[in-house]
């Protein structure tokens, strides 16, 4: 299956070695560099390496994990491309999770103005978020995705065969995001996905999924590209999500992104409740749904103003105001929704009664 869209096309297959021949073709006497950390190194390379695009292409890698997606991991990146004779006709290929595809780009995009790059996320949750959209990154200043650019890959291959290497709870936290799409869109989407049962899903039927995700993703990228007005609408469960991760980030219970939206969802919802009358039987329904499939996040009063202040940071955010897209209904957004202190607070007491 091929989603083109207005910036990359997008390859949802479980025929990878035919695409990566298509793109072989164009690549010349070019350079080819391949990023992956260890874990994509071990268990996602081997899948790909017996093609001459990947087997004579130069593999760099980086370590895994949040901590490490910052800038002096591109600073190395930079050094390598250099020190390896890179030019703006040179390919990289991002193997790897969001971390991967986040940071890859950023660093091709940067180098020499821009160099070409392509994305196969390996994991759920880049190949339903990071595979459209356009967003590089990195963290900085102990806050997620301070830095970065909008710069959209040549293609995304998505095989979610990848999804074999995974742990349930990395495939869970790409559900997650998944699960934003539906509440966002149309119920029909929320009542198909609360419906499955991840575990016994087959990769076909993945893949189909996936698409429809991916499909989702692109409606409200394709309206807005800079993210200036609907395309916020992605944003949904992210201003509070962000703060969890941030504010676990470095501590020894750590969150995956996913697992942080979901949460952030469910505090969203209240005050989609509390601003935009979204109904409390659905807030109910959704919010027991997501607290069975991810483990409560143990928040202290205590934190409460930190997490607020790191809402506060959020790149959402201007004006000195807190904005936040809420919904007032299954796939009736309301963007730039203005909440107050207290309100949050409310909204972070709520959580944790729950």
């Amino acid at each position: 299956m091929k989603i083109n869209t207005a910036y990359s096309s997008i390859f949802i297959t479980t025929e990878i070695q035919t695409i990566l021949s298509d793109i072989s073709k164009n690549i010349g006497n070019n350079k080819v560099f391949i990023l992956v950390d260890e874990n994509t190194r071990k268990h996602c390379l081997p899948k790909i390496n017996n093609y001459e695009l990947i087997s004579n292409a130069e593999i760099i890698e980086i370590r895994s994990g949040e901590k490490n997606k910052s800038i002096e991991t591109v600073i190395n990146l930079w050094q390598l491309f250099k020190e390896k004779g890179a030019n703006r006709s040179s390919l990289l290929i991002n193997l790897g999770g969001g971390i991967i595809c986040d940071l890859g780009g950023f660093a091709a995009s940067t180098f020499k103005r821009g160099m070409r790059f392509l994305n196969i996320p390996t994991t759920l949750l880049s190949q339903v978020d990071a595979s459209v959209g356009g967003k590089t990154g990195l963290n900085f200043g102990g806050l997620k995705n301070e830095i970065g650019v909008f710069s959209h890959p040549e293609s995304v291959i998505i095989d979610s065969s990848f999804i074999r290497s995974l742990d349930k709870r990395n495939i869970l936290s790409g559900w997650a995001e998944m699960i934003k799409h539906a509440l966002i869109f149309d119920e029909k989407d929320w009542t198909n996905l609360s419906s499955q049962n991840i575990n016994q899903i087959g990769f076909k039927e993945l893949n189909q999924l996936i698409a429809r995700s991916v499909n989702i993703k692109k409606h409200f990228v394709e309206k807005d590209p800079k993210e200036k007005n609907i395309r916020k609408a992605l944003n949904f469960g992210h201003t509070i999500g962000h703060a969890f991760e941030s504010l676990l980030m470095n501590s020894t219970e750590n969150i995956f992104h996913g697992e942080a939206v979901a949460h952030g969802m469910i505090c969203e919802l209240y005050l989609s409740n509390r601003i935009c009358k979204f109904p409390i039987e659905h807030i109910n329904d959704i919010a027991a749904y997501l607290l069975s499939t991810y483990p409560k996040l143990k928040i202290n009063t205590s934190e409460f103003d930190e997490i607020f202040d790191l809402i506060g940071h959020d790149k959402k955010n201007s004006e000195e105001q807190l904005n936040f897209t809420l919904l007032e209904d299954f796939g009736k957004i309301k963007i730039n929704q203005n909440c107050d202190k207290k309100l949050i607070i409310e909204a972070l007491n709520w959580y944790r009664k729950l």
